[in-house]
């Protein structure tokens, strides 16, 4: 049968051919779950292939001690080929499509958003302004964040939840069970596929050397993403439940959750940026690693502006590290659907389907 010659079937004819090859050898097959999930395939569907392109965290593990790597005949570069393919997903499952491409086409979407998100910030901030409040909102009222976030925050994960069930019915995901999501949790909460399998760490940015490094910077930037939406989320119980609207101080939820969140998540895609600089693209998707730079950069700007903006707090600096900060925020939101930031939603995916009960 003629392999199709389209984009997305050229990448995923290429990583069935490489993964046939390493299903044959299974040296590889104590390094991250790609490899036993692997050895359970009975065909080499796209759906399937699909699954294994998320799961793979591309720690290279496989790259460097494959015995067939180039100059080998048989070429295999398998963190390049399943990178391929999830980007390949990626963008043919998002939702409006024609978004996703325009992204992944040129990294100047991202620049563009942000100077989107700015001009509409400064705009609101110029006729909402007002007359009266505490803290930020002496700036820009609560009802005008409302109206500019809530919606900003909802359709993105509308737009993302679109494109993640059709992508859970190509590889036939089914239903999970609460076991299911726990065990999923935990890989992730762990860094499981980060670790090389035997706990020396990846080999991301130093070649046939193990490291650490970027496992400790991805569990930087998740933890401190996730306490920096705690942190959200506990303020907006605090202002509706409680009827306590901000500003907070330090010794509240809000700020105990967010400052140290903050941190994390700054020193985590700050890490990840430098480790990125000095690992070798070929191992990835290449084609798209300014755009992968650039949402990794937007990410630490969100948090580094957020950290400037609580110490200027008093100041006649804030207004303009607010508009910035939210403005960059906005921008974060927006991209949401379309930025690397869906690998999460992808991956915890694919664990969840790589954990069911039998």
């Amino acid at each position: 049968m003629p392999y199709d010659t389209t984009p997305a079937a050229s990448a995923t004819d290429e990583a069935r051919r490489q993964l046939e090859i390493c299903n044959a050898c299974r040296y590889c097959e104590g390094y991250c779950d790609v490899f036993p999930a692997l050895t359970r395939l009975t065909e080499m569907e796209p759906g399937a292939i699909s699954h294994l392109a998320s799961l793979c965290h591309n720690c290279r593990g496989c790259y460097y001690a494959c015995q067939y790597s180039p100059p080998h005949e048989f070429a295999l570069n398998l963190p390049a080929a399943l990178a391929e393919v999830r980007q390949q997903d990626w963008e043919d499952y998002a939702w409006p499509q024609p978004v996703a491409r325009l992204f992944h086409r040129s990294g100047l979407a991202l620049a563009a958003a942000l100077v989107a998100g700015f001009a509409a910030l400064f705009a609101a901030i110029a006729a909402l302004r007002p007359e009266s409040g505490e803290g930020f909102y002496a700036t820009l009222s609560h009802n005008a964040m409302v109206a500019i976030f809530a919606p900003a925050f909802v359709l993105p994960l509308v737009a993302v939840a679109i494109s993640l069930r059709a992508w859970w019915r190509a590889i036939g995901g089914g239903r999970v069970a609460l076991a299911d999501i726990t065990r999923a949790a935990r890989a992730a909460g762990r860094g499981r596929n980060l670790d090389g399998g035997q706990g020396q760490g990846c080999n991301f940015e130093r070649g046939d050397r193990f490291s650490n490094a970027r496992r400790h910077a991805h569990l930087a930037t998740l933890w401190g993403f996730l306490m920096c939406f705690a942190a959200t989320s506990v303020a907006t119980l605090m202002h509706y439940g409680l009827n306590w609207p901000a500003p907070y101080g330090f010794w509240t939820p809000p700020k105990l959750l967010g400052v140290p969140g903050g941190i994390l998540l700054c020193l985590g895609t700050g890490a990840l940026m430098a480790l990125k600089l000095r690992a070798d693209p070929a191992l990835g998707a290449a084609r798209v690693w300014g755009g992968e730079m650039g949402f990794v950069a937007l990410l630490f700007f969100v948090s580094a502006s957020g950290l400037a903006l609580y110490a200027a707090t008093g100041t006649a600096a804030v207004p303009a590290l607010l508009a910035i900060h939210l403005g960059a925020v906005l921008a974060f939101f927006l991209l949401i659907p379309y930025s690397k930031m869906v690998h999460g939603f992808y991956r915890f995916a694919a664990l969840m389907a790589d954990r069911r009960a039998p």
